[in-house]
């Protein structure tokens, strides 16, 4: 082969994996939000989450990007193991049709294909065609690719050396390495078997070695999502070994098919053309295998839990529940996930705050590690959050799931702040407590119904801001108690003033005592904030209940 050989073989791989790559984005982005209805279709069933992991993978074209996926819905708490199992034999499944298309040899189309498509993403206005036309030029260079690198693989015919291989030497190990390593490096099974058939085409590779490097490749796709796991949960590793031990268990069996059976004979009966004898050796591979191994699929979730042990139970709490990076490859997913993570942080601050102003009332500061040690925790949810909702943000995100975004950007921000008014009263409470400042019991009083009402605020706020949805009604209710605790705490400074010009209290704890009230006030005034980034309205005018403002 030529210095020209080589680069049109590059060249076409190029091709050939954005190909892939451009048509598996394509069918996604297309989906949109509907991919959130697929997988909320997954339930206890595994039968169907074999459906939904075939479907899933031959849209997005890419078994290991599904696991990958998975991988990152389990760690999120999407998803159980059970329910993942039936996903990556899906995936497995779907992987198929890629196989499929090449065989069938549709390159005579493809420069259509690539017109076609790069027309509608150019000259087409709406998103959805636009993701199609990517879709239908992804496809013609999938074709293109191949037929460039079928082009230049033509001279491999004449290297004595590459035939005499390929023809005499059928070690199953080697061929089985051969088929891993070329998957580990493309990152894609489905690119690696393409390439395998377009060496086919050529008459590069029978089918009695081709089989052995086909299983290879089904071993191969597992590296992707064993590398994704690091730094993940238990159940995600666990999650990436089932997909491992599905494809070296179904290598395994067909390791013993191919030996004892005349299974080549078989593939070779169905048809003289090796491209459609390997994708019909890949179909056979996955169905066979799932249908082998889906009844025992909790025997394989046992050895998934054997090779993964749980851990000792660690207090790492800078770590999010809901969210997991890999939920980016499903903007609509990742959407819905983060904000589960910001209502977190919500709840956090609000438990938070409870604490501290209970701490500073009852003068006990038995919870002030507490406290703080859960202030690390927003102070990293905030942090962790904004990062991740800007690259949310940078997706291609329908209407709703774009506002819900920005709503958070704003939200978090007096969440946090929130969390910061907990811990001025956390201090206080301390104070309080070291320097032994005598409070009123009057003071007292007028605290405890100063945190009752903005803790009231703050659960409705929080409330609604979670089911986003703020009625007429609930929108009163929270303007009342945010304009009950302004007047509360303008009320309460006018009987500080009274009891100090009567010399009821001292000087030290007054002013601890003030403080504390515009933090109280300033909790209720964020509350109100994050309630009302549900229901923004120009020029609407909620009002106030007269019968709550008296209550007080």
């Amino acid at each position: 082969m030529t210095l020209e050989h080589f680069l049109s073989f590059f060249a076409g791989i190029g091709l050939f994996l954005y190909g892939i790559s451009a048509m598996g984005e394509g069918l996604e982005y297309a989906a949109g939000s509907k991919m959130k209805k697929i997988l909320g279709a997954l339930t206890k069933n595994k039968y169907l989450a074999v459906i939904m992991g075939a479907i899933v993978t031959a849209l997005i074209q890419s078994s290991s990007a599904t696991t990958v996926m998975v991988v990152g819905f389990v760690n999120a708490g999407l998803m159980n193991l059970s329910q993942a199992v039936g996903v990556i034999m899906g995936a497995n499944i779907g992987t198929t049709v890629t196989s499929v298309l090449i065989a069938l040899d549709l390159s005579s189309i493809a420069p259509i294909a690539i017109f076609c498509g790069v027309f509608l993403m150019l000259f087409v206005k709406k998103d959805i065609i636009k993701h199609l036309g990517k879709t239908i030029a992804g496809f013609g260079m999938l074709f293109w690719g191949l037929d460039t690198m079928s082009a230049a693989m033509v001279p491999l015919r004449d290297s004595e050396f590459f035939v005499y291989f390929m023809t005499n030497f059928s070690n199953p190990v080697v061929g089985i390495i051969i088929g891993i390593l070329l998957t580990a490096i493309i990152q894609s099974s489905s690119a690696s078997i393409g390439i395998l058939q377009a060496l086919a085409a050529q008459g590069l590779v029978p089918i009695n070695f081709a089989i052995y490097i086909l299983l290879g490749q089904n071993i191969g796709t597992c590296v992707t999502a064993l590398l994704s796991t690091a730094g993940a949960k238990t159940n995600s590793k666990r999650t990436a070994i089932v997909h491992l031990l599905f494809n070296v268990i179904g290598t395994f069996i067909f390791l013993l098919i191919t030996a004892f059976t005349p299974y080549t004979s078989l593939l070779e009966s169905i048809s003289d053309n090796v491209s459609v004898q390997i994708s019909t050796a890949h179909i056979i591979f996955n169905v066979v295998s799932t249908l082998v191994m889906l009844p025992f699929s909790n025997w394989i979730i046992k050895m998934a839990c054997i090779l993964v042990p749980d851990k000792e139970p660690e207090e790492t709490k800078l770590e999010f529940k809901f969210y997991d990076s890999h939920l980016l490859s499903t903007p609509p997913v990742a959407v819905e996930q983060i904000g589960k993570e910001t209502v977190r942080m919500a709840y956090l601050a609000r438990d938070n705050f409870n604490r501290a102003a209970t701490a500073l009332i009852n003068n006990d500061i038995s919870k002030t590690e507490k406290i703080e040690s859960v202030e690390e925790v927003i102070n990293f949810l905030n942090h962790e959050i904004t990062r991740n909702l800007v690259k949310i943000n940078a997706l291609d995100l329908d209407y709703s799931d774009a506002k819900y975004i920005g709503r958070l950007f704003h939200v978090i921000n007096d969440i946090e702040r929130i969390g910061d008014h907990a811990i001025n009263l956390s201090e206080a409470a301390v104070v309080r407590y070291n320097e032994k400042l005598a409070i009123s019991d009057e003071a007292v009083a007028e605290l405890e119904t100063m945190r009752k009402c903005v803790l009231d605020l703050l659960d409705a706020s929080i409330t609604a801001f979670e089911k986003q949805e703020l009625t007429v009604e609930e929108a009163r209710r929270i303007e009342t108690l945010e304009t009950v605790s302004d007047n509360l705490k303008v009320r309460y400074q006018d009987a500080h003033l009274y009891r100090l010009n009567k010399e009821h209290c001292e000087t030290r704890a007054g002013i601890m005592f003030v403080n504390t009230l515009v933090d109280f006030e300033r909790v209720g005034d964020h509350s109100k904030n994050i309630a009302f980034a549900v229901r923004k309205k120009p020029g609407e005018k909620i009002g106030v209940d007269e019968e709550i403002v008296n209550s007080y």
